[in-house]
């Protein structure tokens, strides 16, 4: 028995079968972790999407952006925006059940005897694991209700920056979703940066990533998450592992397999950003 974690798909499918194939996959042993953003700019959202969830309880998957704004756009008057590739998603005869299974997926899951913690973004600094899972389990809480759209209502925004316990409760909820799924830098004192992208080295000093922050309450936690594309090899970092390697734009799909130390990285080539180059010629 084996238990993978899976980068970001975000609609490229056929990479994904191809890293299946290379790792040996054996879905009557093994286990497959996915970090979120399943869905959207690759060419095969829909398909990727049936997929995952046609696994079913061999397959752990956490909520990214991606995922998150699918739903705001389904459940919601929100537009989608130019380059995504939800409308076969939205129109597919089976929407109902694919949005109802995407939204009941956790913003976080834990393994206590594997120790590892599975998120697509990261763990805001000054949340230790504890916090983070009963934080996330309030978001899931708010995302499944019959009318979810009060956590639609408050899932847009950057602020607050910091957490603090007498926030009201839609802004720990944006809180809690932003850390989750969005976040990338904190400033020194732990507070959220949400619009810089670009690698460490063309940022500076202001700026340091969430996980390399020493005052980071879950620094002895193991975790792997996504989210990420420009942060490079993936690597060891301070007990975090960042597997999202640019499948999109025509780089690899990594799986990390979690029960060996070292962790164990295999990756496949993804031709989905030349699909899309060719698509719109």
């Amino acid at each position: 028995m084996a238990t993978y974690a899976i980068g970001d798909l975000q609609g490229c499918l056929d990479p994904l079968k191809s890293l299946l194939d290379q790792i040996q996959y054996d879905p009557s042993v093994d286990q497959l972790w996915f970090v979120g953003d399943l869905v959207n700019r690759g060419p095969q959202s829909l398909d990727a999407l049936r997929f995952v969830r046609d696994l079913g309880e061999k397959a752990i998957t956490v909520l990214g952006n991606h995922d998150l704004f699918l739903l705001a756009c389904a459940f919601t008057d929100r537009p989608t925006k130019p380059g995504d590739t939800f409308d076969e998603i939205l129109a597919a005869p089976d929407r109902d059940e694919l949005l109802d299974w995407l939204r009941h997926r956790p913003l976080i899951h834990h393994d206590a005897t594997l120790g590892w913690t599975l998120v697509h973004a990261g763990i805001p600094p000054d949340w230790d694991l504890a916090t983070a899972l009963d934080q996330g389990k309030r978001a899931q809480k708010a995302l499944r209700q019959a009318d979810p759209y009060p956590f639609f209502a408050a899932m847009f925004g950057e602020n607050p920056p910091h957490w603090d316990e007498k926030l009201s409760k839609s802004l720990k909820l944006r809180y809690t979703i932003n850390g989750l799924t969005r976040m990338r830098y904190c400033t020194a004192d732990g507070q959220m940066n949400l619009k810089e992208k670009r690698p460490a080295a063309e940022v500076g000093d202001e700026l340091i990533p969430w996980f390399a922050l020493p005052q980071r309450r879950s620094r002895n936690e193991r975790i792997v998450f996504g989210h990420w594309s420009a942060l490079g090899e993936a690597r060891d970092r301070n007990k975090t592992w960042c597997i999202d390697q640019g499948c999109l734009w025509g780089r690899q799909l990594t799986a990390l397999k979690l029960d060996t130390r070292p962790a164990s990285v295999f990756q496949v080539d993804c031709p989905c950003y030349r699909q899309l180059l060719s698509q719109d010629a």
